[in-house]
């Protein structure tokens, strides 16, 4: 999943990006709205968390501003932020279009645990467990099993397995996992996907077993569901 950290406040920003990076997410950083905007027209995002006040182009404009005219991909969902405290602000903010709201300063463990709702949203799942087939991924606790054997993963793999089981059954190619689950800084030449999605491939796969995920020829990698699943 990838985020968008929108905040003036250099510090708070890279603090959150950091915090949110080493559970697992690809988190860019703007410093202002206009360049969360400009950002947002180019690369969706699953999620954008945003301040209110800032220099240029306050949050309350970027949130109205991407819910009416939606990325390429779809509107991501918005956590507001924010030191606006009093109860017209919130209202505000989320008749604007913020999916929630926090108020400064925060806990990174209830901002991260808001993160895991909002995302799950998305795929209409109550619990913080992901589960295909015998596959099952705790984003909550960072657990992930294969038939009840557990699974030393990379932070990396972990969220590339988290993008895949919310996304089982489809095929997605090596441009779409680039844009989700790494960040800006991930170089688009190198072969960083296909060496992640193998090393993966491999913990997952126990003996002669079938793997899991499955390579599409021309078109990406598929995870499989199981037949009565399907």
């Amino acid at each position: 999943m990838r985020i968008l950290v929108v905040d003036d406040e250099v510090d708070l920003a890279e603090a959150v990006a950091t915090g949110l990076r080493r559970e697992g997410y690809a988190v860019d950083v703007a410093h202002g709205g206009a360049d969360a905007l400009e950002r947002a027209s180019l690369q969706p995002y699953d999620l954008v968390c945003l301040d209110l006040t800032m220099p240029d182009v306050d949050g309350l404009q970027v949130c109205a501003s991407l819910r009416e005219n939606p990325p390429e991909g779809g509107s991501p969902r918005i956590l507001m932020l924010t030191a606006r405290d009093a109860v017209d602000d919130r209202i505000l903010g989320l008749d604007s279009g913020a999916d929630d709201y926090m108020i400064k300063p925060f806990a990174f463990g209830e901002l991260a645990a808001r993160v895991r709702v909002l995302l799950r949203r998305d795929r209409d799942q109550e619990s913080s467990v992901l589960s295909v087939g015998e596959l099952s991924l705790d984003t909550a606790r960072h657990v992930a099993t294969n038939a009840g054997r557990p699974l030393d993963l990379t932070p990396k793999e972990f969220a590339l397995l988290r993008y895949f089981m919310t996304h089982a059954g489809k095929v997605l190619s090596q441009e779409h996992l680039l844009e989700h689950v790494w960040d800006e800084n991930a170089d688009p030449f190198t072969n960083t996907v296909r060496v992640t999605v193998g090393t993966l491939r491999r913990k997952l796969q126990a003996g002669d077993e079938q793997p899991i995920i499955e390579t599409v020829i021309g078109s990406g990698y598929r995870l499989i569901e199981p037949l009565d699943a399907a």
